[in-house]
């Protein structure tokens, strides 16, 4: 009896300390990113205007643990709503039309018992992108983008953020502002692993978005959805509170990534509530490691 003593506590003993070393090993655990246009609080939208659905877009956002969220089309009352909602989340960004507080936002959101911002900007997608409020080459409205390098406080690992929303009518602000913001991806990131969400109002098969994802372009991300390994939802995401018919919806709203980012779950979140919408758009949820 006393051998078998003497084998199995040194046995005990190893194990225990292989157990304690594993869990003292930082683990990636996936991080779960949401792209969401809110709509704009319009008090045309009638029984679908924000006051009715505030409440529900963060729940959504709480529901799905969305750990990094890019919002477009925040006005500073919806700015203040979603805060007072997601105490747990961090925001950062500006008003388009003055780089305070008038006009949209393209807010991005992080959870605070995550991540740590290490740097964070904006930049207008203009001629002029440092100068705040300009307007870009045939763009009907200033445009934003929202960007942040975001450190894992568990791993202390780092990640470049970006997020924007395209002009919807200037089809040379589309197509210079996905220049520009490549260029500042390109730029700003390093060789972090690099997170880009938006509405690009562009279509998978247009110029727009081909631009984004060309391959042959060292600069080029890649739309998350044709790599995750599960793809869930329909394959639009505009709807315009239901009234466009189901043959004539689109994909305009995006997460792309790049360096090394692996996408395991890509959703469009196409749910209702009775008759009762989220948006005017689906959000985009993402799972990567």
């Amino acid at each position: 009896m006393k051998k078998v003593y003497l084998l199995v506590v040194p046995f005990l003993l190893a194990a225990c300390g292989q157990k304690g070393q594993q869990a003292s090993t930082p683990v990636d655990d996936p991080i779960n990113i949401m792209s969401f246009n809110i709509r704009y609080d319009n008090p045309g939208d009638s029984l679908n205007n924000w006051a009715y659905r505030k409440d529900r877009a963060a729940r959504a956002i709480r529901f799905y643990e969305a750990d990094i969220v890019g919002t477009q089309e925040v006005l500073h009352n919806q700015l203040e709503d979603l805060k007072q909602r997601l105490p747990e989340y961090e925001a950062i960004g500006v008003g388009r039309e003055d780089g305070k507080e008038k006009g949209e936002y393209s807010a991005l959101w992080y959870r605070k018992d995550r991540f740590t911002a290490q740097d964070s900007g904006w930049f207008w997608l203009s001629e002029t992108p440092e100068v705040a409020g300009s307007k870009g080459w045939d763009g009907a409205c200033e445009r934003i983008a929202t960007w942040a390098k975001l450190a894992d406080k568990q791993t202390g690992k780092e990640y470049f953020v970006l997020n924007t929303h395209l002009d919807h009518v200037g089809v040379a602000a589309r197509r210079e502002g996905v220049k520009l913001v490549l260029d500042k991806v390109q730029e700003l990131s390093g060789k972090l692993p690099v997170i880009v969400t938006g509405d690009f109002n562009a279509e998978p098969e247009s110029g727009v978005i081909r631009q984004v994802t060309d391959e042959t372009d060292p600069e080029h991300l890649t739309d998350a959805r044709t790599v995750a390994e599960l793809v869930y939802g329909p394959d639009w995401t505009f709807h315009d509170f239901g009234k466009v018919p189901y043959s004539e919806r689109s994909r305009i709203d995006y997460v792309f990534v790049k360096n090394g980012l692996k996408v395991l779950k890509y959703g469009v979140l196409a749910e209702t509530e009775g008759e009762a919408y989220l948006s005017d758009h689906a959000p985009v949820l993402v799972s990567v490691e």
